[in-house]
């Protein structure tokens, strides 16, 4: 048996996939260190892992938002998105790295597994000249693949592929601006963080490090990615986690009988501060219909949201593998993870998401047919109203989200992390 070392970043949709991969890998009699934020360790020390927090600025809180990104306030659009990965990110590389460089110290590592955002590995993919003497570092990818392609935008602006002619002019300067431009000063925030622990400047690009693992494991279908002609061959698909159980069934659960439309609404776990971005415009939206409306807080006392109409049903938190299988169509704001667990059970969807990677994810859903993408984070309730109503009234959407469930239900995917770790560790050993 192996001994992995798990590092993440300590974000709800970073954290809990790597942590359920953990579990999984304990339950194969692997040894698992899991490092990250100290919110966590409960969770992690309970699947029989071993918790090591981050240091510094790299331990935070992600349920507070203004003890980790107190300025946020004061950008909008492409602004607030590069203060989001320069704080969360790009700031904390330091920190990660250190915790990381702690544990190799003191423990023999088998492999290294992290999320595909945790940049405090950066530096030892980096040190090229280096690479035999670490263990292999393997990477998960847990929001939308982020790789520059000659048939994609970057990632950030929400855009669909393009492999024509034009489209490639279109993708070369889009590229190019960004690694020049729009994303100069993330960039920046990079290399002063390799200069702070020592770390010769690199010419990877921040936002592009994907190709620089030994193995990028992309959770979701492969179709939903957008086709690129130069992938990186690092790069496989490996579908989706199990969706999360273990909540308690509210007393109104016996309302899903079957007999109504059933129109699930979350805000995630973190961006569900402010109702008023989707799930009370949702709420407002179907008030009227013949639906059932049916909020999930994402961990939020459900009386915080107040009176509600008589087809809407509420909950702190709702079994994903028991809801999901009764839904008709998701509204969410874009979270990665529970857009998968959706397509997974084969569930269409409308995305209104406008922070992180959820415009990404929101015109990946588009793209693909699966779903309706609203563009924006803050839709009004006749932009919901119409989108739910087109989805439940056009079969197409919910063919091509089962076709997507067909799909990854043909993939075990923590058994293909497990033989590609394995697959890593005896390429190690016989170098």
């Amino acid at each position: 048996m192996s001994t992995y070392l798990i590092c993440s970043t300590p974000v709800h949709g970073h954290a809990s996939p790597l942590a359920v991969i953990g579990a999984h890998l304990v339950s194969q009699g692997h040894r698992v260190i899991m490092l990250t934020g100290t919110r966590f360790a409960e969770k992690i020390e309970g699947a029989g892992m071993e918790f090591v927090p981050l240091e510094g600025r790299a331990d935070f809180d992600d349920r507070d938002v203004e003890s980790y990104l107190p300025d946020r306030d004061r950008y909008r659009g492409l602004a607030q998105a590069q203060y989001d990965i320069q704080n969360i990110f790009v700031k904390t590389i330091p920190a990660q790295y250190r915790s990381v460089r702690s544990v190799l110290e003191r423990e023999h590592i088998d492999a290294i597994l992290v999320d595909g955002a945790f940049g405090g590995v950066s530096p030892l993919l980096a040190d090229t000249a280096a690479a035999v003497q670490r263990p292999p570092i393997l990477a998960v990818g847990v929001t939308p693949l982020t790789q520059l392609s000659r048939d994609t935008a970057p990632a950030g602006l929400g855009m669909a592929p393009s492999a024509t002619p034009l489209g490639r002019i279109r993708n070369r300067a889009l590229n190019a601006l960004a690694r020049r431009v729009l994303f100069r000063d993330t960039q920046r925030a990079a290399q002063a963080a390799f200069a702070e622990i020592g770390a010769p400047k690199s010419a990877l690009f921040v936002m592009d490090i994907s190709g620089a693992f030994d193995r990028f494991l992309q959770l979701g279908p492969a179709t939903l990615e957008y086709p690129r002609g130069d992938l990186t061959p690092n790069v496989r698909f490996v579908g989706a986690l199990p969706s999360e159980g273990g909540a308690a069934l509210p007393d109104w659960w016996g309302d899903l009988d079957g007999s109504r439309p059933v129109v699930h609404v979350t805000q995630g776990t973190i961006d569900n501060h402010d109702l008023d971005r989707l799930i009370r415009p949702t709420i407002a939206a179907l008030a009227d219909d013949d639906v059932l409306v049916v909020v999930s807080m994402g961990g939020r006392p459900a009386q915080g949201l107040g009176e509600v109409p008589a087809n809407v049903r509420v909950a702190d938190y709702l079994p994903y593998d028991r809801l999901l299988p009764l839904t008709d169509v998701v509204v969410t704001n874009g979270g990665f993870g529970g857009v998968q667990a959706a397509l997974a059970a084969g569930v269409p969807l409308v995305v209104a998401g406008d922070t992180e990677d959820k415009p990404e994810v929101a015109a990946r859903v588009g793209w693909s047919g699966a779903g309706i993408n609203l563009r924006t984070g803050t839709p009004a309730p006749d932009a919901v109203g119409s989108a739910v109503r087109a989805v439940l009234a056009d079969a197409g959407y919910r063919a091509r989200a089962r076709r997507f469930a067909e799909e990854l239900a043909g993939l075990d995917t923590l058994a293909i992390i497990d033989e590609e770790l394995a697959a890593a560790v005896a390429g190690s050993s016989a170098r």
